[in-house]
């Protein structure tokens, strides 16, 4: 008479299928990680392009010709603030002025860059 074996799967294989899994589960939850800081930092973006976005808005509104130079604003959006910085520099035309709004987070790195271009009135 020969000695069956048994039909169930060995302590080794066992070991080897929870190894994948977990390496399996450990991809997944970097990817969604990533996923979750992405969403974040768009978040932070959008409100941040907001923020340069009304500050360029105003300097067009008021009709006015701003002078050379720097001037920082704050700014909320979304429960968040942000930090910016409008710089005025001269144009090649006399008549015209380019203003920058640079904006940044509450740590002071920088999220977005708005440009635009002011007549004299």
């Amino acid at each position: 008479m020969t000695a069956r074996r048994g039909a169930g799967f060995t302590l080794l294989e066992v070991l080897v299928a929870l190894a994948v899994v977990a390496l399996g589960l450990a991809a997944g939850l970097r990817a969604a990680d990533a996923l979750t800081d992405n969403a974040r930092r768009l978040e932070d973006v959008v409100a941040a392009q907001w923020c340069a976005d009304n500050q360029l808005t105003e300097l067009r509104l008021r009709r006015a010709f701003p002078g050379v130079g720097d001037s920082d604003f704050a700014c909320e959006q979304l429960g968040r603030s942000f930090r910016g910085t409008l710089r005025t520099r001269p144009t090649p035309n006399p008549g015209f002025r380019r203003v920058d709004a640079e904006v940044a987070d509450e740590q002071g790195r920088p999220l977005v860059t708005l440009s635009t271009v002011l007549p004299r009135p």
